[in-house]
């Protein structure tokens, strides 16, 4: 699987990365790197199965709830509204 981001005319192309625990270990810093610049994920096993997965921290989202409290003021009755004189403009 890869992730491709476009930065400025260049194409970092990100990749998926399974590797065992030894390896891992001993070149470590190398795919730590590649997580940092290219986005890569890595998933270490051990005896063949996955045990975990490092990837790059990817930005939080905005909390959504509350997010224009404050910003609105409703006014009149929401709830219970009537449109016939605004159609009755319309024609």
């Amino acid at each position: 699987m890869c992730n491709d981001f476009n930065m400025a005319n260049v194409v970092i192309t990100a990749k998926k990365h399974t590797v065992g625990v030894a390896d891992f270990k001993a070149r470590c810093l190398e795919l730590l790197d590649g997580v940092g610049t290219r986005g890569d994920e890595i998933i270490i096993t051990k005896r063949g199965k996955p045990i975990a997965q490092v990837g790059p921290i990817r930005p939080e989202m905005p909390e959504l709830k509350g997010m224009y409290a404050g910003r609105a003021k409703i006014v009149g009755d929401i709830v219970n509204f009537n449109l016939a004189d605004d159609w009755e403009a319309a024609r």
